[in-house]
C-alpha cells in the first residue's frame, strides 16, 4: 500500500498557512502521523496520513473518497473553503518522501512543475503556469472547487527475491504527477466523465453535496534511475532554471574586483613601509603624516569593550555555523529530499559552536584588561540567542492567535530552549575558560597613556562612508543568489544549489575582508585611531543592503494582502539581518585586527 501524506496548506497572498484537518474535508487516516525532525516542525511541516487507498500497480478509476453535505447550519465550514479557494490556498502531498506535482507545458514547450495542487480556482487566480484553472471559464465572483484528482505515478520495476516469490509487482516510485479537475457529480452516482464544473454558490440556500473522487494510473519506466527522480522537479522549476552564464559573471567581476582591491592596497602600504623604515630621525617622523603616527594609540581598547566582545564571540559562532552547514550541505548530505536536515544540522551546530563563541569573546575581553569575566561569559551565551528567541517568540504568538499551521508547537518550543540552555549555555562557559587562559594577544607596539588629537576627517574616512561603501562590494556578490534564497523561503520553492552557495560564501568573505582592510587604511592614514567598532560595522554593511533588498521583494514579488502576512515578513527578516550583522561584523574584525597588528609589527618605531 502507498500512503499519501498531507501537508499544510499554503497561499501566494497570505503567509498564514493551516492544517488540512482545518478545513471540512475528508477525514485523516488513522494511522499516526510520520515523526518530524526538528528542522521540518521549525519550518512548519504538518505531514499527516490520508484516505486514499492506493495499492501498488492496482488502478484505480474514479473511486470515491468520501462526500460532504452542506446546510445554512455548516455554513461557517462551508465559507472558510471558499474563502481559502478565494485567496488561492494549496494542497501539498507527498508519497514516498517525494512531492506530488503539477506539471504544464509551456508556451516555449518547457516542461513546468510545481509541488503544490490548487484548492480551487477563483476569477483573478488564474496563474500563467496553472492550466488546471485557465481551462476552466471562470465567470465574476464564482468559485469552483476542484474535487478530483488523477494521480499518475512512474516507477522503475524491481525485480527481487521477495516479488518473485509472491508474484507480486514491485518497483521504486519516481514520480507522481497529479491532474486536478473540477467535476459535478450527480447524487445518485459519481460521474468522472462530466464536464460540468462544481461550482460554489455564494449562499447555501439549499442543500450542497460534495463528493470527492480520484483515479490512478501507474507506468513502468525502465531508463529512469531512482537516484535521480528528484531532476524532474528541480530542473523544470521556472526559477531554479538559474543563468550560469550571469552566476559566472558575477563571480568573475567579484574576483577581479577583489584582486584589484588587494593589488592597490598592497602596493600602496609597501610603498609606505618602505618609507616609513628609510626615516632615521624622529624629527622626520613627526613631520610625517599617515598611518604610523597613531602608533601609540591604535591598539587602545574602545569604549562599550565588554558590547564589543559579546558581538564578536556571537558572530564567531554564527560564522562557524555557517560554515560547518554549508559545507555538508555542497557535499549532499542535506539535500531537499531529506526533509528538514538543514534547519536541523544548523541548530545542532550552532548548540555545539557555543565553546566557539565564549573562547573568542573571552580572548577580546581580556585583551581589552576587563576584570568582570563572568558579566562577559553570561552576555555572550544569552544576548544573541535570547533577542533572537524572543523575536522568535512573538512570531510564533501571533501565528498560535491566527491558528496557523506554521506556528511551532509548544513542546518544540521547550526542546529549543533545552538545546540552548543545555547544550550551547555549558559550553560557552567552557571555552570561556581555556579563552581566559590563553595569555592576551601580543601587540607589536606599546599604547600611549595620554589619548592623540584626532584631526578633520576626510569625507572617504568617516564612519557612514565606511559603512555604505563596506556594504556595496560584498552584497554584489550575493544578490543574484538572494533571490533564490527568498523564493525558498518565501516561495515555497526547493533549494539545492548549496555548491553554488558555498562559493559565493566563501567569497563574501573574502570581500568583506578586503573591503573592511582598506576602509580601515583609510582610517588610520588620516590620523584616527578609533578603527575598532568601524571595523565593526564596515563589514556589516551588507545588512543595509539586505534590508533593502527585502523591501524591494516584498514589494516587487510577494502578493501578500493581509498586514499580518507583513508584520511576520518583516519580523523573519529582522531576525535574519541581527544573524546577518553579528556574523559579518566579526569578519570585518578579524580582518582588521590581523591587518593592524601586521602592519605595525613590520615598521620600525622609535
Amino acid at each position: 500500500e502507498i500512503t499519501l501524506l498531507v501537508n499544510k496548506l499554503t497561499s501566494k497572498k497570505s503567509f498564514i498557512s493551516f492544517r488540512y484537518d482545518s478545513f471540512d474535508f475528508c477525514s485523516l487516516s488513522s494511522e499516526p502521523s510520520p515523526v518530524e525532525n526538528l528542522g521540518q516542525v521549525v519550518f512548519g511541516e504538518r505531514l499527516s496520513p490520508s484516505s486514499y487507498e492506493i495499492i501498488f500497480g492496482k488502478e484505480e478509476t474514479c473511486k470515491v473518497l468520501c462526500s460532504k453535505k452542506y446546510s445554512h447550519t455548516d455554513y461557517k465550514k462551508y465559507l472558510f473553503i471558499t474563502k481559502a479557494i478565494m485567496m488561492g490556498y494549496e494542497h501539498h502531498w507527498v508519497i514516498d518522501n517525494l512531492p506530488v506535482t503539477v506539471c504544464v507545458q509551456t508556451v516555449g514547450g518547457k516542461k513546468y512543475c510545481k509541488t503544490s495542487i490548487p484548492l480551487g480556482c477563483f476569477e483573478g487566480n488564474q496563474d500563467k503556469l496553472d492550466s488546471v484553472c485557465l481551462g476552466i471559464p471562470l465567470a465574476k465572483h464564482r468559485t469552483i472547487l476542484l474535487n478530483h484528482v488523477s494521480l499518475h505515478i512512474v516507477y522503475h520495476p524491481v525485480k527481487d527475491s521477495w516479488s518473485r516469490a509472491g508474484n507480486v509487482k514491485a518497483g521504486r516510485i519516481l514520480s507522481v504527477i497529479a491532474s486536478p479537475s473540477s467535476i459535478a457529480h450527480p447524487n445518485n452516482a459519481p460521474d468522472c466523465t462530466s464536464k460540468q464544473s462544481l461550482i460554489l454558490p455564494s449562499d447555501l440556500k439549499d442543500e450542497l453535496k460534495i463528493t470527492y473522487t480520484y483515479s490512478v494510473t501507474f507506468e513502468e519506466d525502465l531508463t529512469r534511475k531512482w537516484s535521480s527522480r528528484w531532476d524532474y522537479i528541480l530542473d523544470t522549476m521556472p526559477q531554479s532554471n538559474i543563468q550560469w552564464l550571469s552566476i559566472l559573471n558575477s563571480c568573475v567581476l567579484t574576483l577581479f574586483l577583489s584582486g584589484l582591491l588587494a593589488t592597490i592596497l598592497l602596493r600602496t602600504l609597501r610603498r609606505d613601509i618602505a618609507r616609513y623604515t628609510e626615516l632615521e630621525s624622529a624629527t622626520a617622523v613627526q613631520e610625517e603624516s599617515g598611518w604610523k603616527l597613531v602608533h601609540g594609540d591604535v591598539f587602545r581598547p574602545p569604549n562599550w569593550g565588554m558590547l564589543f566582545s559579546v558581538v564578536i564571540g556571537s558572530g564567531v559562532q554564527i560564522f562557524q555555523m555557517l560554515l560547518v552547514t554549508l559545507f555538508f550541505a555542497c557535499l549532499g548530505f542535506l539535500s531537499p529530499a531529506n526533509r528538514g536536515a538543514l534547519m536541523t544540522c544548523a541548530l545542532a551546530v550552532f548548540a555545539c559552536l557555543g565553546a566557539s563563541s565564549g573562547y573568542a569573546s573571552a580572548r577580546i575581553y581580556k585583551f581589552f584588561g576587563g576584570l568582570r569575566w563572568k558579566t562577559n561569559v553570561i552576555l555572550t551565551a544569552t544576548v544573541c540567542p535570547a533577542l533572537v528567541f524572543s523575536m522568535f517568540l512573538i512570531l510564533n504568538v501571533a501565528l498560535w492567535i491566527l491558528d496557523s499551521a506554521t506556528a511551532t508547537p509548544f513542546g518544540t518550543i521547550v526542546a529549543l530552549l533545552a538545546l540552548w540552555l543545555c547544550v550551547s549555555l555549558p559550553l560557552c562557559f567552557l571555552g570561556a575558560f581555556f579563552g581566559f587562559r590563553k595569555p592576551v594577544f601580543e601587540t607589536p607596539v606599546r599604547t600611549n597613556q595620554i589619548p592623540r588629537q584626532i584631526p578633520y576627517q576626510t569625507f572617504y574616512s568617516r564612519p557612514l562612508t565606511a559603512f555604505f561603501i563596506g556594504g556595496l562590494l560584498p552584497f554584489s556578490c550575493i544578490f543574484i543568489q538572494l533571490f533564490f534564497i527568498f523564493n525558498s523561503i518565501w516561495g515555497a520553492q526547493f533549494y539545492y544549489m548549496f555548491g553554488f552557495l558555498f562559493l559565493v560564501f566563501i567569497m563574501l568573505v573574502i570581500t568583506i575582508s578586503e573591503t573592511s582592510i582598506l576602509m580601515c587604511y583609510f582610517q588610520l592614514c588620516g590620523e584616527d585611531y578609533r578603527w575598532w567598532w568601524r571595523s565593526l560595522y564596515t563589514g556589516a554593511g551588507t545588512s543595509f543592503y539586505l534590508f533593502v533588498y527585502s523591501i524591494h521583494y516584498f514589494v516587487t514579488r510577494l502578493e501578500f494582502q493581509d498586514a499580518v502576512s507583513a508584520f511576520l515578513y518583516f519580523g523573519y527578516t529582522a531576525i535574519i539581518l541581527w544573524l546577518n550583522f553579528l556574523f559579518t561584523s566579526s569578519i570585518g574584525f578579524y580582518a582588521c585586527f590581523w591587518f593592524v597588528r601586521k602592519i605595525y609589527g613590520v615598521v620600525k618605531v622609535d
